[in-house]
């Protein structure tokens, strides 16, 4: 059975919009699009390339299908670690306005909660998660997510759409691995591990 990875691209106050360009997303009128740019690096794509190899299928968000599927089909190379991946594996995607797809391998995936679990039945590896905002919210806030990959980048910016928004499920996580990259970027990954504990450093 497959298991659920989320990777997303984070800043320091943990705004996840448009990190890939200017136009990328610019609802709420963000003017921040393209963060993640000057500070990518080699080791931050090795990272991508052995997190894109584990995949066997993809669940995005509407607004992440339309900006991958107006860029990855233009790489033609089938060798490319990411492009190769995206191309051909299917693509699962949670939309409430549309439910026809022309990206190769692409379907439409209506109910999210019902379809995570029948998608994990499907594969043996990962359906990953890139991007996809709000479709996140959704998944955390029905507990999801099997394995959060988070690249936080040494940027702030104040404002733009967050990963842990309103609806998230408190809970533990569990710290797996971590690293940085020489440009500064901090590679996260954590697991649930269970619910929320609390306690009191009160002197009675």
């Amino acid at each position: 059975m497959a298991e659920l990875t989320m990777t997303t691209f984070l800043t320091l106050d943990g705004v996840m919009q448009a990190p890939g360009a200017p136009q990328e997303d610019t609802s709420g009128d963000f003017p921040h699009g393209g963060w993640v740019f000057p500070v990518a690096d080699e080791d931050m794509g090795k990272v991508i390339v052995e997190i894109f190899a584990k995949a066997d299928a993809f669940l995005l968000g509407r607004t992440t299908y339309d900006i991958f599927s107006a860029y990855w089909p233009k790489v033609t190379d089938p060798e490319n670690p990411i492009a190769g991946k995206l191309n051909s594996l299917p693509k699962y995607v949670a939309s409430r306005t549309k439910s026809e797809f022309s990206w190769h391998n692409a379907s439409h995936l209506p109910d999210v909660v019902a379809g995570v679990a029948e998608l994990k039945k499907r594969y043996d590896r990962e359906v990953q998660v890139h991007g996809s905002a709000g479709l996140i919210q959704t998944l955390l806030a029905n507990d999801l997510v099997d394995e959060y990959r988070l690249l936080t980048f040494p940027v702030t910016l104040g404002r733009g759409k967050r990963l842990f928004g309103v609806g998230t499920v408190p809970r533990s996580l569990s710290l797996v691995r971590s690293s940085t990259t020489r440009s500064g970027v901090a590679l996260s990954i954590y697991r649930p591990a269970g619910g929320l504990r609390t306690g009191s450093f009160a002197i009675d």
